[in-house]
């Protein structure tokens, strides 16, 4: 049967989810992995000669002697970089007993001589209620300092509450602002979403060229919803040169990743064999999968069901592990809802 030549352009909610804010990494379980507790990767301080010795011990993972020198270099230098260093190894518990409070109080420090990092990691605490209760009003504030220094996930987070239009009015031009200093400092989230603002035009022109570029480059930073955007738009040629090979692979790599929208024109492409050869098997294995997660898609069902009783049963057993860790997802997910629902 003859299927779609095209493949429709996935709306930005399609794709997963719309951007989300950075959050509080957990805990590493490899010591000798700096961690990002709120998110924050405290730097080395700038402009100096010598290298630095306690960013360089804890990038290694050796937390109490990094601990020892940044506490000595705070009180000898006044430097904001090692204070934020200190709040970092109490916010994680690294080298030291984790202790909110201590972190909050060497992030202020740090904050109050201009540094970025710290300013980004208050927002973090305010925002999840760490070292006193949640407060997402303060939490914006800090953002919002630290965002006007160029930090460029503050920037990307503050970006997404004025797309939110909760805390703020919503204003899509100054949202696109912020996405615009994240995503030049190469964070990949920050160029989905401003990719989705060109693909709109909401608060910038509408550039489909620009969306594609910039969903190229977030696919670059393994952003699984760019991918499928990216792809999408090389299959049928729009913003970019037609290239359905090199969007084959994309949605493959997507769809690998548990993306249904990416299972679902997989199928597609392989049912009806462009850019790739044709594969009934696993064209209908990728739509089982995907209208398991939740994708509908007539012209697949169709497929499946004139397909032959073995080549149906042969996709439905490489399906079967793909739809059985959704179920099971599907009930932690609503179990999880159940357990946290008030009781009456």
């Amino acid at each position: 049967m003859a299927l779609l030549t095209g493949l429709p352009v996935a709306a930005s909610a399609q794709t997963n989810a719309a951007p989300r804010p950075h959050a509080s990494s957990a805990k590493p379980t490899a010591p000798a992995k700096p961690p990002a507790s709120a998110g924050v990767t405290p730097s080395a301080p700038g402009g100096t000669e010598k290298p630095d010795l306690a960013f360089g011990s804890f990038q290694r993972g050796y937390y109490i002697t990094a601990f020892a020198l940044a506490t000595q270099r705070a009180a000898a230098k006044d430097d904001p970089k090692s204070m934020t260093l200190v709040g970092e190894l109490y916010a994680n518990g690294l080298g030291v007993p984790q202790d909110d409070t201590k972190a909050a109080e060497w992030y202020k420090l740090a904050a109050a001589r201009g540094d970025a990092d710290a300013m980004f990691a208050l927002a973090m605490f305010r925002t999840e209620g760490r070292a006193g209760p949640r407060d997402r009003v303060e939490g914006a504030k800090w953002l919002a300092a630290a965002a006007k220094l160029g930090h460029p996930i503050a920037a990307y987070d503050l970006a997404l509450l004025y797309m939110e239009g909760e805390l703020f009015p919503q204003d899509f031009g100054r949202a696109a602002q912020l996405l615009r200093v994240a995503a030049q400092a190469g964070n990949p989230q920050a160029q989905y979403a401003l990719g989705t603002l060109y693909k709109e035009g909401r608060g910038v022109p509408k550039d489909m060229r620009e969306a594609v570029r910039l969903f190229g480059l977030a696919s670059l930073g393994d952003q699984t919803d760019a991918e499928v955007e990216y792809a999408i738009a090389l299959f049928n040629g729009d913003g970019v040169e037609r290239n359905q090979q090199l969007a084959a692979a994309l949605f493959r790599k997507a769809a690998l990743k548990g993306n249904p929208v990416a299972q679902d024109r997989l199928a597609l492409i392989l049912a009806n064999g462009s850019g790739i050869n044709a594969n009934p098997v696993e064209a209908a294995k990728w739509h089982l999968v995907s209208k398991a997660a939740g994708e509908t898609d007539l012209v697949l069902d169709d497929l499946v069901n004139k397909l032959d009783a073995k080549t149906r049963a042969d996709a439905e057993k490489a399906a079967r592990p793909w739809i059985n860790a959704i179920q099971q997802s599907i009930a932690a997910r609503t179990r999880a809802v159940s357990s946290s629902a008030p009781t009456k």
